[in-house]
């Protein structure tokens, strides 16, 4: 994410929590009062989205000095120190709750990024994300899936072609899709999603890159992997679980793509204790 793009987001987050203002603080914080406060890790997990921190901070909280004990990425047990801040009690107040928010639901996501990536260890699938995301947040949310040991698939709908069945409905066949698709954007990576071993062999033939395998059965996906494996990549993605992904990794598929990742995972409990300097 760009740094306009962040000092924006982050701008609209706090305009929408603070308002007119902070009236509990205001009417019970002393002007000037100074404090110490911890933000600490409640739960086992991986810290993402410490920019958004640092941004609340600048932006409301700019005599606070924050000093970090993690980095994105950092998988801490409950109780590890994330940050200590010193400064204005009043501005640690205000930005309290928006950047705990970031960083909360940031941190979830990597968290569950990182429960994927561990379920898979030892196979060859690497874990994707997907355009599943909260509105306006996918870079940050992509980020976090990142600092939890995923891969980005695509960042957006101008960055890869991604050819589903309602474009294949559209275009008349899968053939038809690919080869309208590779003559406008011959430069873009391509990927094609295939409901049936059908489906699979016209996109072969058309000479698909990449192939999504949506909501076939391991058996299904295997019997493709043995038989494609070096004339495209695979993909698998529908309905995936941390049940259910390692036994689709042990077909021998290149990626999972995992929706759940961003539009399902809950966030990492982080708090932030103040006591008065």
């Amino acid at each position: 994410m760009t740094e306009p793009t962040l000092t924006d987001l982050v701008a609209r987050a706090l305009a929408e929590d603070i308002g007119t203002g902070d009236a509990t603080t205001q009417s019970t914080v002393p002007a000037g009062a100074s404090a110490h406060a911890t933000i600490t890790q409640k739960q086992d997990g991986v810290l993402a989205g410490l920019s958004t921190l640092r941004e609340v901070l600048r932006q409301v909280a700019p005599s606070v000095t924050l000093t970090l004990h993690v980095s994105d990425g950092d998988h801490s047990p409950a109780g590890t120190l994330v940050a200590e801040l010193d400064g204005d009690a009043a501005e640690i107040l205000l930005a309290e709750r928006t950047a705990l928010n970031f960083l909360q639901h940031l941190s979830g996501i990597a968290t569950l990024t990182a429960r994927y990536v561990s379920a898979v260890n030892g196979t060859h699938a690497r874990i994707l994300d997907t355009r599943k995301t909260t509105p306006t947040l996918r870079a940050l949310e992509k980020a976090a899936v990142a600092a939890g040991g995923g891969m980005n698939h695509r960042f957006g709908l101008f960055d890869m072609v991604l050819i589903k069945e309602n474009h294949i409905a559209a275009a008349g066949s899968v053939t038809a899709a690919i080869e309208a698709a590779r003559a406008m954007h011959p430069d873009l990576p391509m990927d094609v999603e295939c409901r049936t071993r059908a489906e699979v062999d016209e996109a072969l033939a058309a000479r698909a890159p990449r192939l999504l395998l949506d909501n076939m059965s391991t058996d299904e996906i295997r019997a493709i992997v043995d038989d494609v494996r070096g004339r495209a990549e695979l993909e698998a993605s529908g309905g995936v679980t941390l049940e259910s992904v390692r036994s689709i990794a042990e077909t021998g598929v290149d990626y999972i793509s995992v929706g759940a990742l961003t539009h399902s995972a809950p966030a990492l409990d982080l708090s932030l204790l103040l006591t008065p300097a």
